[in-house]
């Protein structure tokens, strides 16, 4: 059975930040951010060893024959002990097999780092299969759910701020998953809040609002009050600064779904922090969400998860712009 996952590149950094360092590293995956974050790392780990500018070499896989990088390898430093080699964008290498001999008996004197943007489909395929066995091939795996949740608490932690779990899902609810977005939304909630330790959520809507883009509760709240016009604007303003259409159509039907648990949660007197808790959302927005569901009667619910399911089709199969889908997802909810 060909081999599904390698080690998450988060095993490789505490030994690169003791400055232990594999001869050979082959760093892959999905997520730019760990790619781009190790690389930093690795960078800053090695430099204080070099005694020659000749000894770090930067290379651009286009065009490059891997032959040549690994003739590279293969020469000594010029006045240091070690050299490093860092290859970017390794997935254009066109002739890989190549590296397996290498990787089986590498130099002793080069760090040599392959730096691949994108998953690999066969590991099981040379020379991933040998680079693998050499503990050699680590990938970049994207942070989801509670683990990205507790990567950004740890990220405002390391910014002398506090931010709650609660608070922690908003912002990514608003900004998305990109962590490097992420990182940057957070960097300015910082400077904003200046000495405050406290990252609350009117600080979260705040900067949202200073940046003068809506964000995806805003779309929620027009929907919630079938306001047509202020929704389409909304919506506009959410493609325009890059929302794809999967992500506005997954957190409507997660409204939605919400809306459709609080007729239940009423009649057992469900007390407001834990209805918020289980509809999924902030209790600062629960009573917005309770005017909602007094405007969608249980046959409209059925209708709206009939569009979303319709729209996220066409998402995934027409050719539609991104704004004809939504305008279209929006005109049939609030027809």
């Amino acid at each position: 059975m060909a081999k599904s996952k390698a080690p998450s590149i988060l095993e490789a950094l505490p030994e690169i930040k003791k400055r232990k360092f594999k001869p050979v590293y082959y760093f892959f995956g999905e997520d730019s951010y760990n790619l781009s974050s190790t690389l930093n790392i690795l960078e800053s780990s090695f430099n204080p060893l070099l005694q020659s500018d000749f000894d770090k070499e930067i290379i651009y896989s286009e065009d490059k024959l891997i032959g040549d990088i690994l003739g590279h390898a293969s020469s000594f430093p010029f006045g240091s002990e070690k050299k490093l080699i860092i290859v970017k964008e390794a997935e254009k290498l066109k002739d890989k097999k190549s590296l397996t001999d290498y990787a089986s008996s590498p130099s002793e004197f080069t760090v040599l780092a392959f730096f691949h943007n994108g998953a690999i489909t066969n590991l099981n395929s040379e020379p991933f299969k040998t680079l693998d066995a050499k503990g050699f091939l680590y990938e970049a795996k994207e942070l989801k759910g509670k683990n990205l949740i507790s990567w950004l608490i740890n990220q405002a932690e390391e910014k002398g701020k506090n931010l709650s779990e609660e608070n922690a899902q908003v912002l990514v609810d608003i900004v998305g998953e990109n962590r490097n977005m992420l990182e940057d939304q957070l960097e300015k909630i910082c400077i904003f809040l200046n000495q405050k330790k406290e990252i609350s959520l009117e600080s979260i809507q705040q900067v949202s609002s200073e940046l003068k883009q809506f964000n995806i509760f805003d779309l929620q709240n027009a929907m919630g009050m079938k306001d047509k016009a202020k929704s389409l604007s909304v919506a506009n303003n959410l493609i325009d600064n890059g929302a794809e259409p999967t992500f506005i159509i997954t957190m409507l039907t997660r409204y939605f779904t919400g809306l459709a648990k609080i007729t239940e949660l009423r009649s057992k007197n469900v007390p407001d922090m834990e209805a918020a808790r289980i509809v999924g959302t902030h209790p600062y927005f629960y009573p917005n969400y309770v005017k909602a569901r007094n405007l969608y009667s249980d046959e409209r619910l059925v209708e709206v998860f009939r569009s979303l399911l319709k729209a996220d089709v066409s998402v995934k199969t027409t050719s539609a712009d991104d704004k004809t889908i939504i305008t279209l997802l929006l005109a049939e909810i609030l027809q």
